[in-house]
């Protein structure tokens, strides 16, 4: 993806600002969306997989179906 940027510099030449068209911000916008899902979808497999691991191993007291429902 090609994006047309325009930089915003102060009286010293320091660039202060970047510019770009509200179309190219949206498919960024919509590309760090689907990156932050996919990230949260790692993590959460991540912790579910360390959750077996613990119960394979006895760390964890396994939950029966009935007190999992009670819960919520």
């Amino acid at each position: 993806m090609k994006i047309s940027l325009q930089y915003v510099n102060d009286v010293s030449g320091h660039t202060q600002a970047v510019q770009l068209p509200v179309a190219d911000w949206e498919k960024i916008l919509s590309k760090l969306r689907k990156y932050e899902q996919a990230l949260q979808l790692k993590s959460d497999l991540t912790e579910a997989l360390e959750q077996v691991k613990e119960l394979r191993t006895g760390k964890t007291k396994k939950q029966t179906l009935n007190e999992f429902l009670d819960e919520l």
